[in-house]
């Protein structure tokens, strides 16, 4: 197989795909494709205390997770708005999660500062920690995921290339996109909510304790109106390339929206993830970079 790599953005260096995009997204679809997210960064958080700690400063609930239960969590600022996402998992004596890689500096600053006297231990692991996306059914979160080490990736490559197909970015964007799933850097901007994004369903446990920014959760929650939403755009299939990240969205000459993510799929064709303002019809045909835009609500 000769790899296409991702050339810029959070996932440069990854595979963008194998020469054959379409092929590697039925696999996605089917379980029986894996993917190698090296570039990922991956944290460790051990000691007694860690499950209560990382309970408090998220918005999951963890003071009971199960050893090997994966879930997204979220961390927030005082308003609200979103400031990290990762998925985490727990051995019974440490929890190691992965996040984009350009956050891991200034989440590792943030959990130090925020330790005072409790017994827990953060480190970064990107070095000697690899994930990755293991053969299975996609789940919520978008795994399964399994953490290795670095010096085993690539005894892990070659067993699981002789029973599995490897897949890039490319698939693994697609069928992201295509679930609705928003991710942090890419439908995320300075004001994001999860209530805008679809967090409540997997990232947001809407039944624990207090947490920094769980009253702007909360609020927007239960008057049910949160000031933008996610939606699916399916595009017009007959533009050379596609929106990119950031791209303006526009209806009746007026600016409502960004474009998240943007990728080809097998089934749907060109679609896209945009978060646009919530006034907006559902059913308006939209603008983006000149290419009309139909929406599908997620949020």
């Amino acid at each position: 197989m000769t790899a296409v790599l991702v050339e810029a953005g959070p996932d440069a260096g990854a595979v963008w795909h194998f020469g054959e995009p379409h092929h590697e997204q039925r696999a996605l679809v089917a379980g029986t494709a894996w993917a190698d997210l090296s570039h990922r960064g991956v944290i460790a958080v051990s000691g007694p205390d860690r499950l209560t700690w990382l309970h408090a400063l998220t918005t999951q609930h963890l003071e009971k997770l199960q050893v090997g239960q994966w879930l997204s969590a979220l961390i927030l600022d005082a308003q609200g708005h979103i400031e990290h996402q990762f998925f985490l998992v727990d051995d019974g004596t440490t929890t190691t999660f992965h996040t984009e890689k350009v956050r891991v500096s200034e989440l590792v600053s943030y959990l130090e500062k925020m330790k005072f006297m409790l017994q827990v231990e953060v480190s970064d692991q990107s070095e000697q920690i690899a994930v990755l996306k293991v053969p299975g059914l996609t789940d919520d979160i978008g795994g399964p995921y399994a953490f290795i080490n670095r010096d085993k990736l690539a005894e892990t490559t070659e067993t699981y290339n002789h029973d599995f197909s490897q897949v890039g970015m490319w698939a693994l964007e697609a069928e992201r996109i295509a679930n609705g799933r928003a991710r942090l850097l890419f439908e995320t901007d300075f004001k994001s909510i999860p209530n805008e994004l679809g967090f409540l369903h997997n990232a947001v446990h809407m039944n624990k304790g207090c947490y920094r920014g769980q009253e702007t959760v909360a609020k927007v929650f239960n008057l049910g109106q949160p000031p933008r939403r996610l939606v699916r755009l399916h595009l017009d299939g007959s533009m050379v390339s596609l929106p990119g990240h950031g791209s303006k969205i526009g209806y009746e000459g007026k600016e409502v929206g960004y474009v998240g993510s943007s990728e080809r799929h097998y089934e749907l064709g060109p679609i896209a993830l945009a978060v646009i303002k919530r006034s907006v019809p559902i059913d308006a045909l939209l603008v983006v970079d000149g290419i009309a835009a139909s929406q599908e609500a997620l949020v």
